[in-house]
């Protein structure tokens, strides 16, 4: 998988942002068949920092309603990001 594969977009949400316990975590959209180890490579090269720890999990789709219509969404994975100890992202430009 490449790269530019693995990381979807960043999750930016008042949770992720200020609820996670430190400054140094980062909440990241990933895709689905990505494992830890590709995380990791892809925030490290394409943000240049030094990252720690990965926690992933996948966020199950819920089922809705669309007028008389049922459907599903689609299954997600959501990555916690922990950067090393000096290391920080500028996520807003």
């Amino acid at each position: 998988m490449l790269i530019k594969d693995t990381l979807v977009r960043p999750l930016v949400t008042e949770k992720s942002t200020s609820g996670l316990g430190n400054e140094r975590t980062y909440a990241f959209e990933v895709s689905l068949g990505s494992d830890k180890q590709q995380i990791k490579l892809a925030v490290e090269s394409f943000f240049g920092v030094k990252v720690e720890t990965v926690r992933t999990s996948v966020v199950r789709g819920k089922n809705k309603r669309f007028g008389r219509h049922y459907g599903k969404r689609k299954n997600w994975k959501k990555a916690y990001v922990t950067l090393a100890e000096g290391h920080a992202l500028n996520l807003f430009g």
